[in-house]
């Protein structure tokens, strides 16, 4: 466990030892593991506490490439099934000639009934079209307690269809940065074009995300393909970290996440 640690920072430990726990689970048991919605990075992580054990990992979130997803950890014999993974899309109906709801304020609106964020997967939203993925577990719970968001009336009708699953279609460009270190307000200074003094405000304002979890510590360090997003200001991924230029400077291969406006 110790030489797995070392890849990984500190604060992310605790998860491992979680997965560790489930990998025995299904050891002792030999019986399949149902998780929570997991993001890519916990993914990535799960995938390599399995290693090269018997123990297989599939992940579903029912949405065509879907960002938050329920992972599965079984034993070699069993067959996956679509149900295994225990999830329900539903449209959000509101009154749309009114208002126009936008994803924080639908997202907003769930964890404020109590729901926990691991429970429900991405919130898709075209247009005025809503849809969101539930783990089953929670579907009754959310239909009696999720009567408004924003002020406005809503209520929730399963869409059984898979055709009819919104897709959302991701288009990344790819730039070069020249930063003096890795601090994660040093980084966003560069790939967003502001000031230190205001990266530092809106990492300590909690507006700040590295690998889908708020950070805000302005000396938190970046690592490869760490994922960071600020609101407001988009996404963007390190894709490499390319060595040093004569000053001593570090060469960043960064990914943007264009916008579909």
């Amino acid at each position: 466990m110790d030489s797995l640690f070392q890849h990984f920072r500190k604060d992310e430990q605790p998860f491992i030892e979680q997965v560790s726990g489930w990998m025995i689970d299904v050891e002792d048991r030999y019986t399949p593991k149902l998780t929570d919605f997991l993001d890519p990075r916990q993914r990535f992580i799960v995938q390599s506490v399995l290693g090269s054990s018997d123990i297989q990992m599939a992940a579903s979130g029912l949405f065509e490439d879907a960002e938050r997803q329920r992972v599965l950890l079984y034993p070699s014999y069993y067959e996956v099934q679509k149900e295994d993974f225990r999830i329900t899309v539903y449209e959000l109906k509101y009154p749309t000639k009114f208002v126009t709801l936008q994803h924080p304020e639908v997202l907003g609106s769930m964890m404020a009934i109590g729901l926990d964020r691991s429970k429900f997967g991405d919130i898709r939203i075209d247009g005025q079209t809503i849809q969101l993925a539930v783990a089953e577990e929670v579907s009754a719970y959310l239909h009696a307690n999720f009567t408004s968001a924003s002020k406005v009336k809503v209520h929730l009708e399963e869409v059984a269809n898979e055709e009819e699953f919104l897709t959302v279609k991701e288009e990344w460009s790819e730039e070069n940065h020249t930063v003096s270190s890795m601090r994660l307000d040093t980084v966003m200074s560069s790939v967003y074009n502001i000031s230190r003094q205001k990266a530092s405000s809106l990492i300590t304002g909690g507006k700040v995300k590295v690998n889908w979890t708020v950070q805000e510590q302005a000396s938190f360090e970046l690592h490869e393909s760490d994922m960071l997003s600020s609101r407001g200001l988009g996404r963007v991924k390190v894709l490499a970290v390319e060595g040093r230029t004569k000053k001593d400077k570090i060469r960043l291969q960064i990914g943007r996440l264009e916008s579909n406006k």
